[in-house]
Order: structure tokens, then sequence, then C-alpha cells
């Protein structure tokens, strides 16, 4: 994931690291800090899309645009293109978009992308070709083969992102737009404990309430770069 995105332009200083452990101060103290966002992935279970769709239930579709989106979002019209989403909404939000180099793949989408509306961004998405051949480039390169459009998989990518206006956002193309999870601090960074507890352990308590779901999930920090 760090390959992908340092080719698309994000700065080398910055990349991405396996959390460990929600709890365990010493494996935290891996993470080298600040954290910019953080990748939740995980299995899609029953007890995800109810939880999901009763939420969005109560929700407007998302229609921002513009330079005072307090965030990028990105609605995800692409089968299985969920993990390029959340790499997309971690570096094009909070502190990693200013170490997007100038004239990359990366900065030009976020030019192009802020003035639109949800759909014709989408739209834009599906026809960039330059982030289409970087996300081939970067499966070629795993132990994996790429998936087709097509593909059953049950694996989904959600971001956790700090806005300049000190506030826990949770992208997700498959929803109904950004979702606001509360206030941080101006020194909490997205792996803080204020964090964790409006983002990923919420995320988590929900799916354990709701009961039968799979608290399987991985965990990874977009932080400075150890090299």
């Amino acid at each position: 994931m760090t390959s992908l995105v340092q080719k698309l332009g994000l700065s080398s200083s910055l990349a991405f690291h396996d959390v460990y452990s929600l709890d365990d101060p010493s494996l935290l103290a891996f993470v080298p800090r600040p954290v910019h966002a953080v990748l939740l992935v995980f299995p899609v279970s029953e007890t995800y899309e109810a939880a999901r769709t009763a939420e969005d239930s109560s929700l407007p579709d998302y229609s921002g645009s513009g330079a005072d989106e307090e965030v990028l979002w990105f609605r995800q019209t692409i089968g299985n293109a969920c993990g390029m989403m959340g790499l997309l909404h971690s570096t094009c939000n909070g502190g990693a978009k200013a170490l997007i180099a100038p004239q990359t793949p990366l900065a030009t989408l976020i030019t192009d992308a802020v003035p639109l509306s949800p759909e014709p961004r989408a739209r834009l998405l599906e026809t960039t070709s330059a982030i289409a051949s970087a996300h081939a480039s970067a499966a070629a390169e795993g132990d994996t083969a790429a998936l087709s459009a097509t593909a059953s998989v049950d694996l989904h990518f959600v971001a956790f992102v700090k806005s300049a206006h000190q506030n826990l956002w949770e992208l997700d193309g498959r929803r109904k737009g950004p979702l606001n999870r509360g206030a941080l601090g101006e020194a909490d960074d997205v792996l803080s404990e204020k964090a964790l507890g409006l983002g990923v352990r919420a995320f988590l308590k929900r799916e354990e309430a709701a009961g039968g779901g799979d608290l399987r999930f991985s965990l990874l920090a977009l932080a400075p770069s150890l090299e």
C-alpha cells in the first residue's frame, strides 16, 4: 500500500504501518506519530450490513463540493475497489494531503475532484487512468492476483481521518456520504485514545453489541516513515 500511494504522489516521508493492538501501550508505541489516518480492514458481515443500512436510512444523500468541504469524499462505483478508495480517502485528507507532491496523479485528482459533486466525482475516478494503472501495477507486485471488478470478496476498507476543523471523519465510499464521528483535541491524532473511542473502538463495539458480528479486523496507520 505504501508503494502504491507513493507512486501516486504521496511523499516518501509517510508510510502505512501495521497496528498490532488497540490496548497494549508497548505495541502501540511501535507506530510513529502523528498518525494522519487509520485504515480499518474487516470482513463484511450481516451484522455490519444491517448496522450500515440502519444508520444510512436516517441520513440524506451527501451533495457536498467545493473548497469549503471539510473532507474530500469519493462515492465508490467501481467493483472491488474499496481498498483503493480507502487509500485515496486516507491520503487526500488531513495532514497527509499537505505531503502530496504537485503535478502528480494524487495532486491532479484532488484539483479536479474538489469542485465536483459526488456523482461526477465518482465518474472522474472511473476515468482517471493514472489511478487505475498504479493500482494494477501494485497488485502485480504482490503475491495475490488482482481481483476483477465482478469477483466476490468479503473484505472492506474504511478510513478514519482528522480534518483541519479537528473532527474525526469516517470515510467509506459505500455510505451515503462522509460521517463526522466527533470532535478531537488539537493534540489528538487519529490513533489517540479519543479518536479510537469515537472511531475504531466504537465500530467494533457496535459489531459486538449487535450479536454475531465477526470481530476479525486489521488496522493500518498512515504515519511518518521509519526509513
